[in-house]
């Protein structure tokens, strides 16, 4: 019979944020474009990016994040995504034994081609997944030549 012990780890989560903000002291992570650069990132949901003749479509990975708690800033050619996920809550008589889902502040930017129309830009969010649609102007689409 296999037994779960349980082991805390408070004192290496301790070290590690740590050895986090050491870091961030020498190489300072990318923070909310707002100018409040209190407010780090504390973790990045992963993305797919997709490009189309007539698009770049970009789908991200944000379960239990709330639409109201997400911001989308288009500045300069550069696509920012940032929010913030709330941290689980235990019952009265719990306590966590594990964690592995992330929580707390995100921030993503991608930088976009200046071949991209700006004014189409849209977003939908759907079971967890913000879809973002980027088309691109007509002077980039590949157009069919004829031969006379």
């Amino acid at each position: 019979m296999t037994s779960l012990s349980r082991t805390r780890n408070r004192g290496l989560n301790d070290l590690q944020r740590e050895i986090d903000r050491m870091f961030d002291r020498f190489l300072p992570s990318e923070s909310q474009d707002n100018g409040d650069s209190s407010r780090q990132a504390v973790w990045a949901p992963r993305t797919d990016l997709v490009e189309t003749e007539d698009a770049y479509r970009m789908h991200l990975d944000l379960p239990g994040v709330q639409k109201d708690d997400l911001t989308i800033n288009y500045q300069d050619h550069q696509l920012t995504i940032s929010g913030e996920r709330a941290s689980p809550q235990t019952g009265e008589n719990e306590e966590y034994v594990r964690v592995e889902r992330p929580f707390g502040h995100f921030y993503r930017s991608f930088p976009l081609p200046r071949t991209v129309n700006a004014e189409q830009i849209g977003a939908s969010y759907e079971s967890g997944v913000l879809t973002i649609h980027v088309p691109k102007t007509d002077a980039v689409k590949p157009r069919q030549i004829e031969i006379q």
